[in-house]
């Protein structure tokens, strides 16, 4: 099968460039190296079935070419973080809403049978209802949140009026090796694991107590794999885990001080996916124990070296914008 990736050298999608590698397929990847990094593909460079592409997703005329002949198209490419999407908004819209359009179009007129999107679980804001279902009232909380969705929106309208398919996999909190390691305040993972190799104190938000529903990337992966060999029509299902974890008990697995800052507008106490329509459509289980997930990530802590080392001072400059607009 011959597959594009977007943004498959980042986190998620350079796994998933793994998976399609060893599973014998062809694969073009299409990444502009904003957040993506080459390192992450480097053990591939030398295989024939390999191509990668340095292009932004949002320029039609320069992606378009490199759909023709693909017979699934794995949309992960996007901007992530709250913070930056509340002071440029613009940036955000161009890539996760504007971006998936062309990519969307793209797909269309090359005739690729099937696109499947990474959105994100932040639609859903504070649930109401939890577990959180697909059908749960969609309210997001601030810029990135809402333009994830929308582009969530692009590619099942492009699916049903130009009859292709179309799945959307709502990912919940993803964790494993090759996160991301720059930008302004990135995943809680990549902040505490940064912050325990330069044996500074954990910056807990809040009490601690809050839960979250971490998703292990190979579980993640392995979620797009089978939506790719489905024959499932247009469908949204959420890529969680079924159960939730504080951040206390992440905080104790890791081992280390603890520094409590403001816990943020907009943010959840809890958050924790109904994993029941894809565990019956796609026959997918997650499979990664949380504690064996968190041990994995210790045991490559290597990786964080270079990452910044987030601060409390450092946090509170960063988030001020943050509190200005969502309080």
């Amino acid at each position: 099968m011959r597959c594009l990736v977007t943004g498959g050298a980042g986190f998620i999608g350079s796994h998933l460039v793994d998976r399609l590698l060893k599973d014998g397929h062809k694969v073009i990847v299409i990444d502009n190296f904003s957040t993506g990094r080459a390192e992450n593909l480097t053990w591939h460079r030398h295989k024939n079935n390999l191509r990668v592409i340095k292009a932004d997703i949002f320029d039609f005329n320069k992606i378009a070419p490199y759909f023709k002949g693909v017979k699934v198209v794995f949309h992960i490419a996007g901007l992530a973080d709250i913070v930056p999407s509340i002071t440029n908004p613009l940036i955000y819209y161009r890539a996760n809403a504007y971006g998936t359009m062309v990519v969307s179009e793209a797909s269309r007129l090359s005739q690729v049978k099937k696109l499947i999107y990474a959105a994100s679980s932040s639609c859903y804001g504070i649930a109401d209802i939890y577990p959180t279902p697909e059908t749960a009232p969609i309210r997001p909380q601030y810029p990135y949140a809402l333009s994830k969705y929308l582009g969530e929106q692009t590619v099942l309208h492009w699916g049903k009026v130009y009859k292709f398919t179309a799945i959307s996999l709502r990912l919940f909190n993803v964790y494993g090796p090759r996160p991301r390691t720059s930008g302004t305040y990135g995943a809680v993972f990549g902040v505490f694991l940064s912050q325990k190799l330069n044996k500074k104190p954990f910056t807990v938000v809040g009490d601690g107590n809050q839960m979250r529903d971490f998703i292990y990337v190979s579980d993640v992966v392995d979620a797009f794999i089978r939506a790719s060999e489905s024959s499932l029509g247009n469908e949204v299902m959420n890529v969680g885990s079924g159960n939730t974890y504080s951040i206390s008990l992440l905080v104790k697995i890791l081992g280390g001080k603890v520094e409590y800052i403001p816990k943020r507008p907009g943010e959840p106490e809890l958050t924790h996916a109904d994993i029941g329509r894809i565990k019956r459509m796609l026959n997918w289980e997650p499979l990664v124990k949380f504690e064996d997930g968190v041990n994995l990530m210790l045991d490559n802590i290597g990786y964080w070296k270079d990452a910044p080392v987030w601060t409390k001072e450092k946090i509170n400059r960063a988030t001020e914008d943050w509190f200005k607009f969502l309080s």
